[in-house]
């Protein structure tokens, strides 16, 4: 499988250091999360020139910038419009950068709408940025996460857009600790729109998010190391750890625990 991580690894390392701890500790990719001010440098404000160095840069390294994780939102009905302009701001962004994924969440639901009428919306917008998206040949993701961490939930609103440019970034922890879904049922009702996996170790309690080293938390990854193996999973698994440990700690024991996973599940046939 390939392995990425999110620049929450690193917030502080500008994209050469980055590289070379791809390159060090075996990943193929990076997650670049934009908006946050990390030291990677990409956002709306990078010069034509800056992105073609950035473009020159990961091709030389042989790592592909994998997707851009970016804020933006669509349940709230006095936001929305600024977070679809600033989605389409980002979708040509990855066009230039020639990365296949942008992920987006699709919100927390505010008190002054149901479900239903924030499934409507949400969609709705999804379905408004959706061609952009095809056209720029990028792939608007939604993330199960906040209120749409139930698998269920997400499926609904992927069945009401439809659209063969808009799938699903599906975050193991979430899907579990907020969803309350075990892996092999969430996989298999998300199956038809999943594009990028978020992988990260900790507690399932919903009171603080908790990270641990992958095998000494709450969320078992050989289930879904299994599932990704037996259905061909050709995308990237990528490491999301928020203000954790350092790099140079967490990176290489974590895909050298997914692989030792990879290893056994395919040794044992």
């Amino acid at each position: 499988m390939k392995y990425a991580f999110v620049s929450f690894s690193c917030p502080n390392a500008p994209l050469a250091s980055i590289l070379r701890m791809a390159q060090e500790y075996g990943y193929a990719g990076f997650e670049a999360r934009c908006g946050f001010g990390h030291a990677h440098g990409i956002g709306l404000d990078l010069t034509d020139e800056q992105i073609a160095d950035i473009r020159r840069d990961f091709a030389v390294g042989g790592i592909s910038l994998a997707c851009l994780s970016v804020s933006c939102h669509y349940s709230n009905p006095l936001t929305v419009d600024l977070n679809i302009d600033e989605t389409k701001a980002y979708i040509r962004l990855a066009q230039k950068l020639d990365v296949p994924f942008l992920r987006v969440f699709c919100g927390v639901i505010p008190s002054s709408l149901d479900r239903e009428e924030a499934r409507r919306q949400v969609a709705q917008s999804l379905r408004e940025l959706a061609p952009v998206a095809e056209q720029a040949g990028v792939h608007l993701l939604a993330e199960t996460h906040d209120d749409w961490s139930d698998p269920k939930e997400m499926a609904a609103v992927m069945r009401e857009v439809n659209h063969p440019s808009v799938g699903v970034v599906w975050d193991v922890m979430h899907t579990l600790r907020g969803g309350g879904t075990a892996m092999e049922a969430a996989y298999r009702i998300l199956e038809p729109w999943i594009r990028h996996v978020h992988i990260h170790d900790g507690l399932l309690d919903l009171s603080r998010l908790t990270f641990l080293p992958i095998g000494e938390g709450d969320i078992d990854h050989r289930p879904v190391v299994r599932i990704l193996l037996d259905h061909g999973y050709e995308g990237f698994v990528s490491g999301e750890w928020l203000d954790w440990e350092p790099a140079e700690t967490h990176l290489p024991r974590e895909i050298e625990a997914m692989r030792r996973y990879e290893n056994e599940i395919l040794a044992q046939g």
